[in-house]
C-alpha cells in the first residue's frame, strides 16, 4: 500500500518525528495515536465506549454532552421506540459515540467533555471506569492542574481531554470517519480488522505500527468507511459525514440522513422526529427531499431528484436536479436498524458496527416504522448533497417517506510520555 499522503501540513515522515519529539518533552504517557495539525479546524469523529453500569441513553449522553439521539443513530438503533432516550443501556454495552475532533495546541484531540465530581470519585475510577479507558488519571490531572490527584473537591467540573483523529476525513482516499477504539484483553490486530471491515495493513498504516503487536489498554484510530455531504460551508452541517450501516439526524431533527450497506452515497430524507420544519419541497416542481423520479428512454433512464443540500440560517435547502444515466436505479437500500438493547449477548462487547445485537426487547413498541420494506441500491447516483430516493417503474414517483422506517505512530501505543494538553 502505498504511503498516506501528508497530513494537515506534515508528511508521513514529518509525523513520525513529530511524535518522537514531542513525547520527550512532555510529562504524560498517552496510548493513543497522536495526529499533529497545524490549524483550528475540527472533524466528526467517534469514541468506542463500554457503558460501565446501567446508565440511560440521556445519561451515556451526558458524560460526552452529545445528543442522545446522536448516538442512537450512530450505533443504527431505532429511535421510533416510545421514550427511547430514557431507555436503560446494559452495563458492558460497547458503543459508538460521536464527538468533535478538534485541534488544540498542535494535536487532535476532543475537549468538550466535562465531568462533576461525586463523593466516591478519583481520578482512575473516573478514567478507567466511567470512561471505559479512553483518558487516563494523568492525562485529566494535567489537563485540569490538579496538583494532589488524591484530592478531589465534590462537585468539581473537570476536563476531559478524549483521543480522536481526523486524517482528513479519508481512508485511502475515500470517505471515512476514525473511531478511537480501547484494545481489549482478548484483542488482536486481525480480529479487530476483521471486526471493523479494513486491513491489517491500514490499520498498521493510520497507527504508524511496526508490527501486528497489540497490547490491552492501548487505543487505536479505526477507520470506518462513510458516506460524506458536500453541503456548503456555510451550512450548519457541514462536513457531515455517517459510517456506512448507520444513519444521522440534521436540521434540527427534521431531515435523516443514512449511508446503506454496500453504498458510499449518502442519502437524506424528511425525518420520522420532524414536527416544525422550513419546506422540503424543491422549487418549481412537486418533488420532496427524497423523492425522485425516473423515465426509460431510448438513450437510457433521465432521472429528476429533489436533494437535501443543508441547512442555513434555519432553512432546508433543496436541489432540483436533472441527469441521464445507463439504466435507472433499483429501490434505495436501507441500513438494518435495532431494538434499542436491553442485555448483551455473548461477544457483543466486541461486536461489529452497527452494534451489538439485543435480546429481551419484546415489550418495547415502536411508535412508527423508519425502512422501507424493499431492498436494492442505487449505485451509481450522486453522493449528497442528496443522492436521490428509490425508485419503482420507470416514469413514477417515488416518496420513501410513505415506507420508511431507516429501520433499520505501529498503533501509537507510545509507551513513550504525551500529555493530551
Amino acid at each position: 500500500m502505498p504511503n498516506r499522503k501528508p497530513i494537515c501540513g506534515f508528511s508521513k515522515t514529518q509525523f513520525s518525528f513529530f511524535t518522537l519529539v514531542l513525547a520527550n518533552v512532555v510529562l504524560v504517557s498517552s496510548k493513543s495515536t497522536i495526529e499533529p495539525c497545524s490549524n483550528s479546524d475540527s472533524c466528526n469523529a467517534m469514541l468506542g465506549y463500554t457503558v460501565y453500569t446501567e446508565l440511560k441513553v440521556s445519561e451515556v449522553a451526558s458524560l460526552f454532552q452529545v445528543d442522545p439521539i446522536a448516538i442512537l443513530t450512530a450505533n443504527a438503533i431505532d429511535i421510533s421506540y416510545p421514550d427511547v432516550e430514557n431507555h436503560i443501556l446494559p452495563s458492558q454495552l460497547f458503543l459508538k459515540i460521536p464527538i468533535n475532533c478538534s485541534c488544540v495546541d498542535g494535536i487532535r484531540k476532543s475537549v468538550s467533555t466535562h465531568y462533576k465530581t461525586r463523593p466516591s470519585d478519583t481520578l482512575s475510577s473516573i478514567a478507567d471506569s466511567v470512561y471505559s479507558g479512553l483518558v487516563s488519571a494523568d492525562q485529566i490531572r494535567e489537563a485540569n492542574s490538579i496538583s494532589d490527584p488524591t484530592v478531589l473537591d465534590v462537585g468539581q467540573n473537570l476536563v476531559v481531554p478524549l483521543p480522536c483523529t481526523c486524517f482528513n476525513g479519508t481512508d485511502n482516499s475515500l470517505p471515512a470517519i476514525y473511531l478511537s477504539y480501547v484494545v481489549k484483553p482478548v484483542d488482536s490486530l486481525t480480529a479487530i480488522a476483521a471486526r471493523y471491515t479494513t486491513t491489517i495493513t491500514d490499520l498498521m498504516n493510520v497507527n504508524a505500527m511496526g508490527s501486528t503487536s497489540v497490547k490491552a489498554g492501548d487505543i487505536l484510530a479505526v477507520p470506518l468507511p462513510a458516506c460524506a455531504s458536500n453541503f456548503p460551508k456555510y451550512a450548519s452541517d457541514f462536513g457531515l459525514i455517517v459510517p456506512n450501516g448507520s444513519y444521522a439526524i440534521s436540521a434540527s431533527h427534521c431531515v435523516q440522513c443514512s449511508c446503506g450497506p454496500g453504498s458510499l452515497n449518502l442519502y437524506c430524507m424528511p425525518a420520522s422526529l420532524a414536527v416544525s420544519c422550513s419546506s422540503m419541497q424543491c422549487k418549481n416542481s412537486n418533488l420532496m427531499v427524497g423523492n425522485y423520479t425516473v423515465q426509460q428512454t431510448s438513450a437510457g433512464c433521465n432521472i429528476t431528484s429533489c436533494s437535501y443540500g443543508g441547512f442555513v440560517n434555519g432553512t432546508i435547502v433543496t436541489t432540483l436536479s436533472t441527469f441521464l444515466q445507463p439504466r435507472c436505479p433499483g429501490p434505495q437500500k436501507f441500513p438494518p436498524l435495532i431494538a434499542p438493547p436491553s442485555s448483551v449477548i455473548s461477544d457483543s462487547i466486541f461486536a461489529p458496527s452497527p452494534a451489538p445485537q439485543s435480546d429481551g426487547v419484546g415489550s418495547l413498541t415502536p411508535r412508527s416504522s423508519l425502512v422501507p420494506a424493499t431492498g436494492g441500491s442505487l449505485s451509481g447516483l450522486p453522493p449528497a448533497s442528496g443522492p436521490v430516493g428509490s425508485a419503482s417503474d420507470a416514469c413514477s414517483l417515488v416518496n420513501p417517506l410513505a415506507t420508511f422506517s431507516i429501520a433499520t505512530l505501529p498503533f501509537f501505543s507510545l509507551k513513550l510520555i504525551f500529555a493530551i494538553l
